[in-house]
């Protein structure tokens, strides 16, 4: 078993990046220049707003309301600098 996640980006140019398990999305992709912005990175200003398709872990209480109060309707949306990455996921950016 391996314990390398793939994220990848459909929609965009940019291409899947592999990391290990429970890395920190958001150091990397600000590395990697990524198609999603990070702002605060403490889960509190939504700038890394993301759709994820794939298993993740479910949000912290404090993540959970501010994906109530910005996407209440998007039930898979997250904020990227939050993930716990356990799998292969992709994201998209959630332009609000």
């Amino acid at each position: 078993m391996s314990n390398l996640c793939t994220v990848s980006f459909p929609g965009t140019d940019y291409p899947p990046i592999n990391l290990p398990a429970h890395k920190n999305l958001s150091e990397h992709l600000t590395i990697q220049n990524s198609p999603v912005l990070f702002g605060c990175r403490t889960g509190i200003c939504g700038t890394c707003l993301v759709e994820v398709i794939g298993e993740i872990p479910p949000p912290e209480l404090d993540e959970q309301e501010i994906l109530d109060t910005l996407v209440p309707n998007i039930s898979n949306a997250r904020l990227a600098c939050q993930l716990d990455l356990i799998t292969n996921i992709q994201i998209r950016k959630i332009e609000i």
